[in-house]
């Protein structure tokens, strides 16, 4: 349980890192007029990111759940993966990625990076890191419920980014431009 929790506050020391990466761009789009949608829905994500990081050592350390190797070991390296993916689409957005929906007018479309093939590669990693970071440790729970949960949030949060995206380009139907945040 021990390594466990580490990877836990890793993986919650690397969201503190998006939230400081995601204020700064926010500056940045703002200064260029920045339009934000969703907010309604960005504390419900937030209150959901954060339960899932207490939802994986809460039900390791009251449920008992044991380490298996053979599933740990591979939804480890799925959590890696998912990670890797995230920071792509980071760098790849530069200063328009945001953990808001927040579209800066007149800017193209990205189409490069990870959003050569898919059109919101960063929840590709969200729903990854979902299943995989519980079930490193046997929390099936939380895995089970945290997907259940950001199927829903997800749901809403993309028919949001779409509508941001038709505004900013009309009839684009290519790559989405920043604020492609989880």
């Amino acid at each position: 349980m021990n390594a466990y929790a580490l990877l836990v506050l890793a993986v919650a020391a690397e969201r503190g890192a998006e939230l400081v990466v995601a204020r700064r761009n926010a500056r940045w789009s703002t200064a260029r007029g920045a339009v934000e949608f969703g907010r309604r829905h960005y504390p419900v994500m937030v209150v959901l990111h954060t339960g899932l990081l207490a939802g994986c050592l809460a039900e390791v350390w009251l449920a008992g759940r044991p380490f298996d190797p053979a599933l740990g070991w591979t939804m480890l390296a799925a959590v890696v993966g998912a990670q890797a993916l995230r920071w792509w689409c980071v760098v790849t957005l530069g200063p328009r990625w945001n953990t808001r929906v927040l579209v800066v007018p007149g800017l193209p479309l990205v189409a490069g990076g990870p959003y050569r093939w898919l059109r919101h590669p960063n929840y590709v990693a969200v729903v990854v890191e979902g299943v995989a970071l519980p079930l490193v440790h046997g929390a099936w729970v939380t895995a089970f419920v945290f997907t259940l949960a950001n199927a829903a949030l997800l749901a809403v949060r993309v028919r949001c980014e779409e509508a941001a995206l038709e505004w900013a380009a009309p009839g684009a139907g290519v790559a989405p431009v920043g604020a492609v945040g989880r």
